[in-house]
């Protein structure tokens, strides 16, 4: 017979029953609680099976019966609620308790709680409490306040469950272990996790549920140490952790990189033969592939029989993080012939480790994949697929990208403004921001991060200054990454005193920051303050590195303090034992040869190991004989630099100067004949000028402004006053080549 007939079956013998309830001289109402008991345990055996036609026809049940409703006594109701119950019935159920008169039964309200709570129908669940407190003489009971509390956390409702939690202490049931345990929960899914941790450290007993909610608590928190240390001493006060708890350890310990602890709770789950299930068999190969250890998590994943798509997604994960697109693509081709899907964590990784490592190439399959089969895309693959254009240098892609993807959030925006940095078009990084506070999303303090290093690049100390009166305004002035990034912009726009006001602001003070304001000080000629500002860092606990002395020893050239310059490479080499790079060697070159001390200068870079190979080092050599007019080493050094590029034309430019410096004017016209035979051309110049918080861009040869007409009479006034001076300044030094 089949299940849909068996259970039509049982309500049409309800029916009848019902009927003659009414009319017989026997014991109808125990004859009926017997066939409902046994229709509700048969359904217990066949629970889910349950058709559309079946479900449809419960809806004839005896509460409905000639369009009102019939009262029965409470015994029965009780079964009768079970019934609909066990059919999925709650409305059902809910009017049969309503239709008794006085429903002092607290289990008869506790199997509709309980029903509703496991069914996440908080509201009703709420509801139904509501009405159960009103009657005087029905109190909740232990299995009431567990079911009640879950509704609670089921819908964030702080307020409603700190009610609950006065009623429980009100009613004594506050040492209850279950109900302690509910509390803690209830508290932590409502983001509450100081109370959870309270009331967890309160309880007089502990339960491994109230342990799990308290490791979770930690672990969500951003504090998975302390998440680690509870897992610890749950085991020593004799708990056995079930599947949640080492699923979090696992997990915490993959966060931390903590190899050692995660794999010692592998080898003990080995050596007690802990039942693994798939939640932890995914969160060994996460722990694995996090900690670097690929060939174990490569084990453990070839050893589960049944694969989760988590499981999957955790170990292209790892070799995400690796970069080893190759992996990770071999992975996903093997989980779509298994019949997995790929969900967004699948495509992020993928994307990831292609960005990793710039393979264009796989990034491309990916996205035509996507294409192909119509899969949707969510914020992270956009943002995942607008990443790796800009990685690969293919900005058109990302615009491409960015022109299709939703502009609601925040992230959309960040992603291009940030890719439009890493490839150097501040200009567009600009535009970019600008066209999100059009568009009316609200920036974050990456959006804003981005942006002020676009205006540092660009020296826009207006829109820099704007950007800042937002910053204080919503309140991130108190954000460490954000105020790094104003402090930098206002250093490199050369508002140094406002660049000092953000430094002294920020809450924590590194050698990087240390060291970017000595170098605004010394690239800013003020190297007495770079002087001052580093013995005060020498005071601190702090150690300057390599880059600090470079941007010490930088300044002490910029003003010419010779003897300060070589006292603070010695002291470099000797006191703190950094060894100098090929930038410390070159700006202790320039130091000499500003100073006119060419001869200490070539002595320097003769000691330098393979200096002859490094472009950066002789072309500071080489302006160090331009400004000595020393000819003879300057043709050595400028036959060097075109060995190791002959087709760069600002090799030739300096040589060409060089010559024009000392009146060699052969010499510049043979330069011109090799530039103009080799056909060497120089990068189009590029100069741009802020006006009323607006930046104005200009090429060589451009007329594509809109006020160009304005601008070349404003230059023929300019140079016409500069003509006088010009030619005297030809006459006396010399014509030099600048194009």
């Amino acid at each position: 017979m089949r299940l849909c007939d068996l259970l039509f079956r049982a309500k049409f013998v309800c029916m009848l029953s019902v009927r003659n309830y009414e009319c017989s001289t026997h014991d109808p109402e125990k004859w009926l609680e017997l066939k409902l008991q046994k229709t509700a345990s048969v359904n217990q055996h066949t629970q889910g099976c349950i058709g559309e036609e079946s479900e449809e026809k419960v809806r004839y049940s005896p509460v409905y019966l000639d369009g009102k409703m019939r009262r029965f006594p409470a015994h029965f109701c009780k079964n009768l609620i079970n019934f609909y119950l066990s059919f999925n019935q709650y409305d059902s159920a809910r009017l049969v308790l309503e239709s008794i008169p006085d429903p002092v039964d607290i289990s008869v309200w506790n199997g509709l709680l309980a029903a509703y709570s496991k069914n996440r129908m908080y509201r009703e669940a709420l509801l139904l409490f509501r009405k159960l407190v009103l009657y005087p003489h029905l109190e909740p009971d232990d299995y009431t306040y567990p079911s009640v509390l879950k509704a609670c956390w089921g819908l964030r409702g702080v307020r409603e469950g700190e009610m609950v939690h006065a009623r429980v202490l009100k009613s004594g049931f506050g040492s209850d272990v279950v109900i302690s345990s509910s509390l803690v929960s209830m508290h932590a899914k409502c983001d509450r996790f100081g109370s959870a941790i309270k009331l967890f450290h309160e309880m007089p007993e502990r339960d491994v549920a109230s342990w799990n909610t308290v490791i979770s608590c930690y672990y969500q928190s951003g504090q998975a140490s302390k998440a680690l240390e509870l897992f610890e001493a749950m085991s020593s006060c004799g708990l056995n952790p079930d599947s949640v708890t080492l699923t979090t350890a696992l997990s915490a310990c993959a966060r931390l990189g903590d190899l050692v602890t995660g794999r010692r709770i592998h080898d003990e789950l080995i050596r007690i033969e802990f039942p693994i299930d798939s939640f932890i068999s995914a969160a060994l190969v996460d722990m694995y592939g996090k900690c670097r250890c690929l060939e174990k998590a490569r084990e453990v994943f070839e050893q589960i029989r049944q694969k989760s798509v988590v499981t999957w997604n955790s170990m292209i994960g790892g070799y995400s993080l690796r970069g080893d697109s190759h992996a990770c693509l071999e992975l996903f081709v093997r989980m779509n012939k298994e019949g997995f899907c790929p969900t967004s964590t699948t495509i992020s990784s993928l994307l990831m480790a292609c960005s990793r490592n710039s393979d264009i190439r796989h990034g491309k399959f990916i996205h035509g994949y996507l294409l192909r089969h119509h899969v949707e895309v969510d914020i992270f693959i956009y943002s995942s697929l607008i990443d790796i254009y800009f990685k690969c240098g293919k900005a058109r892609y990302a615009e491409e990208v960015f022109k299709i993807m939703p502009k609601e959030n925040v992230v959309s925006w960040n992603v291009m403004i940030s890719g439009y940095v890493t490839v150097g078009n501040y200009f567009k990084a600009l535009d970019i921001f600008h066209a999100m506070r059009a568009h009316g999303v609200t920036p974050d303090y990456i959006t804003y991060t981005s942006s002020l290093t676009a205006c540092s690049q660009l020296a826009a100390l207006e829109i820099g200054r704007e950007i800042h009166k937002k910053i204080n305004k919503i309140g991130l002035d108190s954000n460490e990454i954000v105020m790094c990034s104003l402090f930098d912009m206002y250093a490199k726009c050369g508002a140094l005193r406002e660049a000092r006001e953000a430094f002294d602001k920020l809450p924590v003070k590194d050698i990087v920051s240390w060291t970017s304001m000595i170098m605004a000080y010394g690239s800013h000629g003020q190297a007495h303050d770079a002087l001052q500002l580093f013995h005060e860092l020498r005071q601190l606990s702090l150690k300057p590195d390599g880059v600090t002395f470079l941007a010490v020893i930088s300044a002490c050239s910029h003003v010419g303090l010779v003897d300060d310059g070589l006292y603070f490479f010695e002291q470099m080499m000797h006191e703190y034992g950094i060894k100098p790079g090929i930038e410390h060697y070159s700006c202790i070159i320039d130091l000499l040869g500003r100073s006119g001390r060419l001869n200490d200068a070539y002595s320097i870079f003769k000691s330098v190991p393979e200096s002859k190979l490094d472009a950066g080092l002789i072309g500071t050599m080489l302006s160090a004989c331009s400004l000595s007019k020393n000819m003879k080493l300057g043709q050595e050094m400028a036959k060097l630099l075109i060995q190791i590029d002959p087709n760069d034309h600002s090799n030739y430019v300096v040589l060409s100067n060089l010559y024009a410096s000392v009146g060699r004017w052969d010499g510049v016209k043979k330069v011109r004949v090799i530039i103009r035979e080799r056909g060497l051309k120089k990068n189009p110049g590029c100069s741009w000028v802020e006006v009323d918080r607006k930046i104005h861009q200009f090429f060589v040869d451009d007329d594509s402004h809109p006020q160009i007409l304005l601008i070349y009479k404003c230059l023929r006034g300019i140079g016409m006053h500069m003509g006088k001076d010009r030619s005297h300044d030809r006459i006396n030094n010399g014509m030099s080549f600048h194009d």
